[in-house]
């Protein structure tokens, strides 16, 4: 066991505690970035100058109008920018543009006295704008070759000789959808300035670093004269990974032109369509099995709808690249990437970071072909597994191929699915109008950065001469427990109670140069951070000890807030033995760092060992189907996850049912609409609020609900042990899908490939249970292009933003019935 890994005596990492703000949480007492204006003196509001239309050049902006509004301070645009009029990272994204790129753009900023002076002031702004042509679905982007960035592709082996070696190949393609993160705190920011010029922002933001960066630069400042604080989201999910940086940036230059606060909240409408979502992606596919259905090769191509500018497409495209093999070998591989630019909000990232993208297109293709292939799809993907000794497309072992079986060894078990697989199909017999699907999905995760330079991070931790600690990280707390993970592992490392440790919000201040709380590495770099931090504080207090007790330093240990000598009577008290180093002038501060080893990338030949591990996982997911109307209900779900041995389990397990639940809302129910009509509503974004875009609730919860943490699962080489749990669960969310697609398949003949749209709302499997019912009314049915059965395969009408793009050079379509 490494150092990094290794418990020492009554950990308190481990124990299962509830979250450290919980008791704020449901009191309403927690503070979240709009709460501080309340507390705060001579606030101006802001509001944005929005155009809707979804391509257009500004020929004309007159604010004169707005100015005469009673309340109205001032209006902000490109021209009180001291520093660069950029909000983005790629120098992409004018924070006041010349050019309207998505419907809803704001092009300029008001200022009231009130939040209604200032809406009544950005809606007296004229703007005169020269509409242009606009691009609006991947279908258009695809077909009118419009794309940024880079275009990453990803070879292993032979393709070519494995297709030729293959006994099946098939073919087709799939288009899945957008999300929309629907965080509870929408975007926020509250800036002011200090009696020396000083700018401090308030911002919710899952990366303090880079807004302090942007801020900086749009003001023409250095970053030491910016301060970015961040006391708690109301969620993020990635959403507010690099889109903060903006609204940060409006709240400072008003505030360093008006020199009063400036706050800066989108309401629900406003977050809806000015912020990115998850990624949609197209993909087309060429795959092919031997005689024994295992995988010989493949060659696919991933278009992600990045929006009008680039944000971090390039590394969700990266990233899906990564993970279009989930937990299956494929020896012969080449899939391309690239990201598409429409006039579309700026899609950006969100839990899972295009992993989630990558591996629905693999599960999609195991689902559709096992019919086809004449085996179970359990069977199927089963066959598939890494083995020892085996390497990603992208060359990095995968060391730990038992955690795949152990996981779904483990699942079938506590599901009983032998069983249970055998009541369902009795029920199936039994009811011509309801049927039931049970699938199983597994998954392999990679955890770290794309960019290897972000797998960094730093702490300060503070001990006070009565004892108390105070920890200072780079991690920001968005409701996933981060912070009460790094008391934890505070208390741990100095051997003291709990209660002897304060976190303090996360500013830019007091841990510089942070990355981003994101890529489910939070954990794992600030922990190790921390633990750095608190270990140097512990070797100098161990000293300290020794010498009191007569001892050598390494025959000390400080348990539970007492410091003994091994074999020894005597002890010192924590309290005691912190003003004893006090008074013999001993440092009670420690900065620490950590940088995560091991990792190695070629991004121009797409290879390396980009992840410092992967997380594993298994699902089993039952659902019934109303013939009638597509109407579904989860009756059960069963999931084994592997977090190593956990920091909090409590704080896991609530990650895992959050993970999965958002993963389910994502491939079943999350149906974002866009008008692509030819009127001047082109663009708009037509689910704008919860009334028209359906997230999970109550009713959607599954009806059984059992998650289980893999045991005996240390991982080695992560601080205690521990795994990443943030992203990974949502993939668990495969087998609501998959089951969903055998429910769906029960209701025709057998060897049916039934094509699933993505989300499978109930309208969309209504629309493929009629397919099913059609291909057995008409017989045996077509197997389309590839298809080396006699099979049918069926697939339901075209939803909105389906289908689109050109298949692999030489393919024939799947879905040919």
């Amino acid at each position: 066991m490494s150092h990094l890994s290794e418990r020492p005596e009554k950990p308190v990492v481990g124990l299962p505690l509830p979250h450290e703000s919980a008791v704020l949480h449901v009191t309403g007492a927690a503070l979240y970035t709009d709460d501080l204006v309340h507390r705060t003196k001579g606030v101006l509001h802001a509001h944005p100058v929005q155009v809707m239309t979804a391509h257009g050049r500004i020929t004309a902006l007159r604010t004169a109008p707005a100015l005469a509004v009673p309340g109205v301070v001032r209006v902000l645009t490109a021209a009180d920018v001291p520093g660069v009029n950029d909000a983005g990272m790629k120098h992409d994204e004018p924070l006041f543009p010349d050019e309207v790129m998505f419907h809803g753009h704001a092009v300029a900023w008001v200022l009231g006295e009130t939040l209604e002076a200032a809406r009544l002031g950005a809606a007296a702004v004229e703007v005169d704008l020269e509409e242009l042509p606009s691009v609006i679905t991947l279908e258009e982007a695809i077909a009118a070759e419009s794309f940024h960035g880079a275009r990453p592709v990803m070879v292993t082996g032979d393709v070519e000789a494995g297709f030729a070696d293959s006994a099946h190949v098939f073919t087709g393609e799939i288009q899945f959808s957008d999300q929309e993160h629907f965080y509870l705190e929408t975007h926020a920011a509250l800036a002011y300035l200090d009696e020396s010029e000083q700018v401090f922002v308030q911002s919710s933001t899952q990366h303090p670093s880079e807004t302090q960066e942007i801020v900086a630069h749009v003001l023409g400042l250095h970053s030491h004269e910016v301060t970015v604080q961040c006391l708690r989201m109301g969620g993020g999910f990635g959403g507010k990974e690099m889109q903060p940086h903006g609204f940060a940036a409006i709240a400072a230059l008003g505030a360093k032109l008006t020199g009063r606060p400036v706050r800066v909240r989108l309401n629900r409408t406003q977050d809806l369509t000015m912020s990115g979502k998850r990624h949609g992606f197209h993909a087309a596919w060429r795959i092919g099995f031997d005689a024994e259905g295992r995988i010989q090769a493949l060659d696919a191509t991933l278009t992600a709808d990045g929006g009008w500018s680039l944000d971090l497409s390039e590394p969700v495209v990266a990233r899906a690249l990564c993970h279009i093999d989930n937990t299956y070998w494929i020896p012969h591989a080449r899939v391309a990437g690239r990201v598409a630019r429409t006039h579309k909000v700026s899609n950006t990232a969100f839990r899972g970071f295009g992993g989630p993208q990558g591996m629905l297109v693999i599960e999609d293709i195991m689902g559709r072909c096992a019919p086809l292939l004449g085996l179970d799809p359990m069977e199927l993907r089963e066959r598939n597994f890494y083995r020892r000794g085996q390497t990603t497309p992208y060359g990095q072992p995968v060391v730990q191929p038992e955690r795949i079986t152990a996981v779904w060894d483990r699942v079938k078990e506590n599901a009983g699915l032998a069983e249970r697989r055998r009541e369902i199909a009795a029920h199936n017999a039994a009811h011509p109008h309801t049927k039931r699907g049970l699938a199983l999905t597994g998954l392999k995760f990679g955890i770290s950065f794309n960019l290897t330079a972000f797998n960094q991070a730093g702490a300060l931790v503070l001990i006070y001469k009565d004892g108390s600690v105070l920890i200072n990280h780079g991690g920001t707390e968005m409701g996933q427990g981060l912070h009460t993970k790094m008391l934890q592992v505070a208390a741990t490392t100095l051997g003291v109670p709990l209660h002897k440790v304060r976190l303090a919000p996360t500013r830019t201040d007091k841990v510089p140069n942070t990355s981003a709380t994101a890529a489910s590495a939070g954990a794992d770099l600030n922990g190790a951070a921390v633990k750095n931090a608190c270990e140097q504080l512990r070797a100098r207090l161990l000293g300290v000890a020794a010498t009191r007790l007569g001892a050598n330093p390494s025959d000390v240990r400080i348990v539970e807030g007492v410091a003994r000598v091994l074999g020894g009577d005597g002890e010192l008290a924590w309290d005691d033995l912190v003003r004893t180093a006090y008074f013999q002038r001993v440092q009670l501060s420690a900065a620490g760092f950590y940088r995560t080893e091991g990792l190695h990338w070629d991004a121009g030949n797409f290879h390396g060992s980009p992840f410092k591990y992967f997380s594993h996982g298994a699902a089993a997911t039952e659902v019934e189907v109303d013939g009638f109307t597509g109407a579904y209900r989860i009756r059960r779900v069963d999931i084994v996850h592997d977090v190593g041995d956990s920091l909090s389990p409590m704080i896991d397990i609530g990650q895992v049912e959050g993970g999965f639940v958002q993963g389910a809302g994502w491939l079943t129910l999350e149906d974002l609409r866009w008008d692509t009509g030819t009127g001047p509503g082109r663009g708009r974004l037509l689910t704008q609020a919860a009334s028209t875009y359906k997230l999970p609730s109550f009713s959607e919860m599954p009806e059984e609900f059992h998650v289980t943490l893999l045991e005996n699962a240390a991982e080695e080489g992560a601080v205690y042990g521990s795994k990443a749990v943030g992203e990974p669960p949502l993939m668990l969310a495969f087998s609501v899908r998959e089951a969903l697609r055998e429910a769906v398949a029960a209701f025709g003949p057998g060897g049916v490939s039934v094509e699933l749209a993505s989300p499978a709302t109930p309208e969309a499997v209504y629309w493929a249970v009629e397919a099913v019912r059609q291909a057995g009314a008409r017989g045996s049915g077509s197997t389309g292009g590839g298809a080396e059965t006699d099979a049918p395969v069926v697939s339901g009408p075209a939803v909105d933003g389906a289908g689109g793009g050109a298949l692999p050079a030489g393919a024939e379509a799947l879905s040919g019935a």
